[in-house]
């Protein structure tokens, strides 16, 4: 592409927020100065044309499925503490249901929760969970279907495996910064939440992203779950928002989960499901499963 000035200070701009932001420093900076920018179409003139190649171009060199550009014709958002981001997540919640899909009860003691697109931010996100396990109540066996399940943060992961971690709180997670600084997440149990002795199953999919996988990995790791499924899709570095224009917008991933009970996390493995079986399959499969799907008990920490 023939590229103008102003082109120039928004790839400019791009790779100033990756080499400053990403959390691998050496990485980040390794990356920003290798993406090439002359063969993708102008930000100026095709903005969604070049966030999706530029997203492209981001990946083959970072392997990091949050590093990316989107494109926002209602405009773009800077931070995810901004009003804009604020207002847009407030409006999610109430068409998504803070992903809360849909609650039903399989049978009567089987209850089945569907989580997408995405787990809202909290405290959005609050109602919603608190309304699901009012209507799970009383159930002995609970599917939790993550396959449509893109994303979520950790506030609301920690909020919604209060529900299910026993009575006392549980160390989930750490986020530690580029920095070395790191904040601690765990749950906090619920009033409603499901007594120990329901078994939990988790469905998941090639496509299970970020906030969904980190959901999986916790159940998995504390083993009050049996997951059942795909290996999820590796994303686990939480991210920041950067307004490059009126409507392009770079996430670059600025920290890193690091699990309270492996010490480490599922970025660029997946979560690796207890029993592998194609993603359509995973429903019927939890279903039909003749052995207990968690062994009595579960473990909180090594």
């Amino acid at each position: 592409m023939h590229i103008t000035e102003r082109d120039q200070q928004l790839i400019d701009d791009l790779r100033r927020q990756v080499r400053d932001g990403y959390v691998f420093p050496d990485h980040g900076m390794d990356i920003a100065d290798k993406f090439a920018a002359d063969d993708l179409p102008s930000p100026t003139e095709r903005p969604a044309d070049f966030a999706a190649a530029a997203t492209a171009a981001l990946y083959n060199l970072s392997r990091d499925g949050h590093l990316r550009v989107r494109h926002r014709a209602a405009g773009a958002m800077d931070g995810f503490d901004s009003e804009a981001c604020r207002e847009f997540y407030a409006a999610e919640a109430v068409t998504n249901a803070a992903g809360m899909q849909s609650v039903s009860r399989l049978d009567k003691t089987t209850g089945l929760l569907v989580v997408a697109p995405y787990l809202s931010p909290m405290p959005m996100a609050q109602p919603y969970v608190d309304a699901a396990f009012a209507l799970l109540s009383g159930v002995e066996r609970l599917v939790i279907d993550l396959r449509a399940g893109r994303g979520g943060t950790p506030e609301t992961v920690a909020y919604l495996c209060g529900f299910l971690l026993g009575e006392e709180s549980v160390h989930l997670q750490d986020i530690v910064t580029r920095d070395g600084s790191a904040q601690q997440f765990w749950t906090m149990p619920q009033h409603d939440r499901l007594p120990d002795e329901v078994e939990v199953a988790v469905l998941t999919s090639s496509k299970t992203f970020s906030g969904c996988e980190e959901l999986a990995y916790n159940l998995q790791s504390t083993q009050r779950a049996t997951v059942f499924g795909e290996t999820t899709g590796g994303g686990a570095h939480p991210v920041e928002i950067f307004r490059l224009s009126d409507v392009l917008e770079v996430t670059v991933p600025v920290a890193r989960s690091v699990n309270a009970v492996t010490g480490t996390n599922w970025e660029g493995i997946g979560v690796v499901p207890d029993v592998p079986v194609a993603a359509d399959e995973a429903l019927e499969r939890a279903l039909g499963f003749d052995t207990p799907l968690v062994p009595h008990g579960y473990s909180t920490s090594l």
